[in-house]
């Protein structure tokens, strides 16, 4: 691999139609990808393309708001971790952007300790989703951590806090990966600036925000390589350096080769 995207969702209908052209420029691009998943389901289409595929591996989990009806089924997930494929629970976490907080607390806290013992018992890192709520997210992993200690760990995808709540996740050993909105909005550019590179990795989100120039289409894995050019402008690194480290990060936290 020359890159890596450690969240799409490959597996959502966006790809029906041509998903065999969309791995095709993975190929090409030399590009990797970890398929991420929001419920059992999505989880299943996870593993069973990762399965597939020699540079694609599988998350599988919850997600906090997708749908409120939706459990986590433990002896379902557990079916599914025994894939060599799957290499981290999620995305879970919290989400109080739509909805009310108060309300929903309890059951999206419940949700997401469910699936952190998940993680712990098989030995995977997290893929936690986070959204206006970074501060009751680390009140969370912060407590947890000091039951856990190194086997709780894992990755906040599509950071989006500010370097204080950054500088605390990496200070429990959590990396930060961000996607192709910060090729065209200035707002992450701290961050990235002042962290570690080893805390920093790179992501698509895919299908959702597209990195410029490619604005309007829908996002695909090949296009983490503009998220990696992006990320060595703004810390005014090399290129090839920054490309490097992002493979290597991956495969830290991730167990990938």
């Amino acid at each position: 691999m020359k890159y890596i995207d450690i969240h799409s969702h490959l597996n959502f209908p966006d790809y029906d139609a041509d998903k065999e052209a969309v791995l095709a420029r993975m190929a090409e691009t030399e590009t990797g990808t970890i398929v991420v998943g929001t419920d059992f389901e999505s989880s299943k289409r996870a593993v069973e393309l990762a399965e597939q595929h020699d540079n694609i591996w599988a998350c599988i989990g919850v997600h906090p708001v997708d749908d409120p009806k939706v459990s986590f089924n433990k002896e379902k997930f557990a079916e599914l971790v025994k894939s060599k494929k799957v290499v981290a629970i999620g995305e879970c976490g919290l989400d109080f952007y739509h909805g009310d907080k108060e309300a929903d607390m309890e059951r999206q806290k419940k949700l997401f300790l469910e699936q952190i013992n998940f993680a712990v018992e098989h030995n995977k890192p997290l893929m936690i989703h986070a959204r206006d709520a970074y501060e009751e997210l680390l009140e969370i992993l912060e407590q947890e951590k000091k039951v856990h200690g190194g086997k709780l760990r894992g990755d906040i995808h599509f950071f989006a806090g500010n370097l204080k709540n950054a500088q605390r996740l990496w200070e429990i050993g959590f990396t930060t990966s961000f996607t192709g909105v910060i090729t065209f909005a200035r707002e992450y550019d701290e961050v990235i600036k002042y962290a570690p590179l080893e805390m920093l990795m790179s992501e698509t989100d895919a299908p959702f925000a597209t990195p410029a120039p490619y604005r309007g289409k829908r996002n695909e894995p090949s296009y983490v390589s503009e998220v990696v050019k992006k990320i060595a402008e703004i810390r005014g690194e090399e290129f090839e350096i920054v490309r490097e480290k992002m493979i290597l990060n991956a495969q830290k936290v991730f167990h990938i080769s």
